[in-house]
């Protein structure tokens, strides 16, 4: 290294829309950031595809362009980490390199009717007591499976050893340190507990499910800690450790540093994201929820989470102001919000396609309650902010039944965070304060804690901890009564938008 002062950790964040770079100094301050989006491709409706080669070609992209911005060379970094939208799932040919097939995105829900027959008269239910999980088109095994089935002649190369499964973690990884020529084919806990193959208890792949999904061992990556050092990476970074992989939402309970039982965060983009640390054991959840990995340290036992996954949140904003119109600007919703006291009685519930946590309806559809000639588009602006709230406020009860533990705060990230009225709305209905940290990226800094840990960079997790910072904090300003009756209403609400899809699966359209 030229500059023996300073220590640089960069961190990959591959996701649903884009790649970013980021890289860190010691103090977790960010030094460069490079993003570039990359093609949504719909081949049919409820199908979502990548294209894993132009994603590889991003990646590369943005690691030169974070680089170039920080006037740093590859020899200058310590450590690589990586974070990704987990569950979306790629096979390649290990001779060539070469994607079989278009990477399929974890909101594609073209196996749902494959879901439906593994579930067999056990349901959703079925591989959950394993696996911590539903039975769900969300997840990467029966992605995998379809493309097994799907794809000519796939399935006798499969069992030859000839195709590597992956989720993108495992695709970057494969490729940063030599892809054909002595690529390494892991992934870690994380990624691994979304894929529905994975031993919750064991951290190895269950032999009964992989015979269920009819799924070849062969394919399948090595499942390692989210903070060791994998392999080198060649070519432009050539010589740096790349040292950590996180599923995204478990990257940001890491770099929120929620390390202890009973913290929790969430992240608010197009959906929400809650996940609370329940420590060394997997809590099951009775209340609709999913049981995780947070994170595993090298040797040490692993972290779990409980996490509620609310479909629509940020996405509610974009529909307010893209389909109706009222608004020009995401950043337009708060001022129109905040000019009335309240929401005029009116509720909106963003089941656009069905309702996840803690409910998985897929029947669900979204409604518009409570209105009356009162109402106006200003009202209708604060129900769309504060169905964010009460999906919030759902999630953390049911974390409650299922745990036990109360959330004491909550620690915030992601876009929405920049709207103040959320937030103290936020604070308002969970009765606790939200918090938002200095440093927002914290999906990032969680992959570059992970490497930098790994790497020496970092001592141990009170260094982390320290470094963390608060920006703002809400306090609750509602009292209970008033909490309670509008949650109850929000409750009613909701009931209104369950079976609005008919048995057939076909929504009731002319």
């Amino acid at each position: 290294m030229s500059d023996e002062s300073v220590t640089y950790v960069a961190a990959i964040d591959q996701g649903t829309t884009s790649s970013r770079c980021i890289v860190f100094d010691t103090d977790g301050s960010i030094v460069a950031v490079d993003q570039r989006e990359h093609r949504q491709i719909f081949p049919r409706p409820g199908w979502v595809e990548h294209d894993a080669t132009e994603i590889w070609s991003k990646v590369q992209a943005v690691v030169a362009g974070a680089l170039a911005k920080a006037g740093l060379r590859a020899d200058q970094l310590s450590a690589l980490g990586i974070t990704n939208q987990r569950e979306t799932t790629v096979l390649w040919d290990r001779a060539t390199g070469r994607p079989v097939h278009n990477a399929i995105v974890w909101q594609d829900t073209r196996t749902a009717a494959l879901c439906d027959e593994l579930g067999g008269q056990d349901g959703q239910d079925r591989f959950r007591e394993l696996t911590g999980l539903p039975l769900a088109s969300y997840f990467s095994g029966p992605k995998a499976a379809w493309l097994l089935d799907s794809v000519p002649g796939l399935r006798r190369r499969a069992e030859n050893g000839e195709i590597a499964f992956g989720t993108i973690d495992s695709w970057l990884i494969w490729n940063l340190t030599g892809g054909v020529n002595g690529g390494v084919h892991v992934t870690d806990v994380t990624n691994a507990s979304r894929t529905l193959l994975m031993n919750l208890e064991t951290l190895q792949w269950e032999p009964s499910i992989l015979s269920a999904m009819n799924i070849p061992e062969a394919i399948l990556p090595e499942i390692r800690s989210s903070s060791e050092v994998y392999g080198t990476a060649v070519g432009q970074l050539a010589g740096v450790p790349v040292a950590a992989a996180l599923g995204d939402q478990q990257s940001a309970v890491f770099g929120q540093t929620c390390y202890e039982p009973g913290e929790a965060k969430n992240t608010y983009g197009t959906g929400s994201f809650l996940l609370l640390n329940t420590g060394t054991r997997p809590v099951p959840s009775k209340n609709g929820l999913i049981t995780t990995v947070g994170y595993q340290l090298g040797g040490e036992a692993p972290v779990y989470c409980l996490e509620g996954s609310i479909a629509i949140t940020g996405a509610l904003v974009q529909w307010f102001r893209d389909q109706l119109g009222i608004i020009r600007s995401a950043d337009e919703i708060e001022p129109l919000a905040a000019s009335v006291a309240d929401n005029g009685g009116a509720y909106i519930v963003p089941a656009f396609s069905g309702l996840f946590a803690p409910y998985w309806r897929s029947d669900a559809r979204g409604v518009i309650t409570g209105l009356t000639r009162y109402v106006t588009k200003a009202h209708l602006a604060r129900a769309v902010l504060e169905a964010t709230s009460w999906q919030t406020r759902e999630v953390v009860d049911a974390m409650y039944q299922d745990s036990g533990v109360r959330i004491t705060s909550l620690r915030v990230d992601g876009g929405m965070t920049v709207n103040n009225l959320l937030m103290q709305h936020q604070a308002d209905v969970l009765g606790v304060p939200v918090i938002r940290p200095v440093v927002a990226e914290t999906t990032c800094l969680g992959a570059a804690y992970a490497a930098g840990l790994a790497t020496g960079v970092w001592p141990d997790l009170d260094t982390l901890k320290a470094h963390w910072k608060r920006d703002t904090e809400w306090t609750p300003g509602m009292d209970e009564q008033t909490r309670e009756r509008e949650y109850r209403r929000w409750k009613k609400a909701v009931e209104r938008s369950f079976g609005w899809q008919d048995e057939d699966g076909q929504d009731d359209r002319p």
